[in-house]
Formats: C-alpha cells, sequence, structure tokens
C-alpha cells in the first residue's frame, strides 16, 4: 500500500445527523485544498443508517425505537452505536485510484490493525452476481465485524467504516444488515473474550494502520 500520511481527529459520542454536518465540512476543505487528508474517530448514538438502494424490505420494525437515517454513503443497511468504532476518511484519491481502489485500501489497513490487536482478519472479493461483500471479516469463524460504505466527490471520499468492538450486537438482528439477510454480524468482545482490546486500544491500532496523528 502507498504511504498515506493522515491528520487525525479523535472524539466520543457524536449524534449522526451532527457528525454529517462536520464530515461535510472537512470533505469542503479537502476539496479547496485548505486541509489534509484526514481519519476521524468517533461513536455514534444508536441508530440504523440506510444507502440510497437499501430494501424497504430490510429496514427494523419501528417499534424498536431506533432512528433510520438515509444517508448519501455506497452501501446497505447498517447499525451504529455505543461500543462501536466509527471512522470517516476524508482523503483526495490520486489521480490513478478510484473509489472502489481506496475502499480495497481501507479493507486492507483494517485487517492489518485487527491482526496487531489478536484476531486474524480478511477482505473477501465478491462473486460473480452477488452482493457487493465490502467489509472485513473474521477468519476462523467467518463472521463480519467490520462494515464499510464509502463515496467520493470530486475526487475526495467520504464516509468510512464502522468496527464492532464492545457494544450491544441485538440490534444488527432486528434488520437485514449489509444486504445480507444470512450475515452474522460481530465484535470484537464476541472473538476474543476476556481478551477483549479496550476502545482505547483499538482505536490506536487502527490510527496507526492508517498512519494517522
Amino acid at each position: 500500500m502507498r504511504a498515506r500520511p493522515l491528520t487525525l481527529i479523535q472524539d466520543d459520542l457524536v449524534a449522526y445527523d451532527e457528525a454529517m454536518e462536520r464530515m461535510n465540512d472537512l470533505v469542503a476543505q479537502r476539496q479547496a485544498d485548505a486541509r489534509p487528508d484526514t481519519l476521524w474517530l468517533l461513536s455514534h448514538p444508536s441508530v440504523y443508517t440506510i444507502g440510497r438502494r437499501t430494501p424497504m424490505s430490510h429496514l427494523p420494525d419501528p417499534s424498536r425505537g431506533i432512528p433510520v437515517v438515509e444517508t448519501g454513503r455506497g452501501g446497505q443497511l447498517t447499525y451504529h452505536g455505543p461500543g462501536q468504532l466509527v471512522g470517516y476518511l476524508v482523503v483526495k484519491l490520486a489521480e490513478d485510484q478510484g473509489i472502489v481502489d481506496y475502499v480495497r485500501e481501507v479493507e486492507l489497513r483494517l485487517v492489518e490493525a485487527l491482526g496487531k490487536l489478536g484476531l486474524p482478519a480478511e477482505r473477501r472479493d465478491t462473486p460473480p452476481g452477488s452482493e457487493l461483500l465490502t467489509g472485513v471479516w473474521t477468519v476462523e469463524t467467518g463472521r463480519k465485524i467490520i462494515s464499510i460504505g464509502m463515496r467520493q466527490s470530486r475526487g475526495v471520499t467520504s464516509h468510512g467504516f464502522a468496527l464492532n468492538v464492545d457494544g450491544d450486537l441485538d440490534p444488527w438482528n432486528w434488520a437485514v444488515a449489509c444486504g445480507m439477510p444470512d450475515v452474522d454480524m460481530t465484535s470484537l468482545k464476541r472473538e476474543l473474550g476476556g481478551a477483549t482490546p479496550s476502545m482505547d486500544e483499538v482505536r490506536t491500532a487502527v490510527a496507526a494502520a492508517f498512519e494517522a496523528s
């Protein structure tokens, strides 16, 4: 992978709508070359976000009480909540690099981070005619631990990834995650049990994988 040092921003819990406003501002600054490439690490209160192609049948029952927000990223339905590390990537793509190329780079960097945290993981190629297998899966159990949904505008990326650390996994089962009815979502806590790293340790490993400081 090419060297691509990023500027790191860190926050704790930020409302999704508020985060989108700030992310869009960061994107505008990067498009104007008014700021460097940036990785923003944070978490959200419980919310489902959906892409433009998400079928209504994939949405949760409203009685669950978790808001559903349509977003401009690629991908299908994703859940965000406490105990999950979200990373927004505001990066100017190289002239020879498209958004799909960059998503593959993001997957590989996150695989590296999980390996440093003690969890072997992998990205997957999409079989012809299947739902896009964007994200990261555990090697031993075959469960999905990271969701990725991104877009690019005027050569600058936005949105990013969600890594399940130690939060409640039940909301994933109340909807169709990632457009895959049979997907089994997991977390570092589910896979590693008592050896689960702290959120601060996860943040450090992820930042290092993205050369962010």
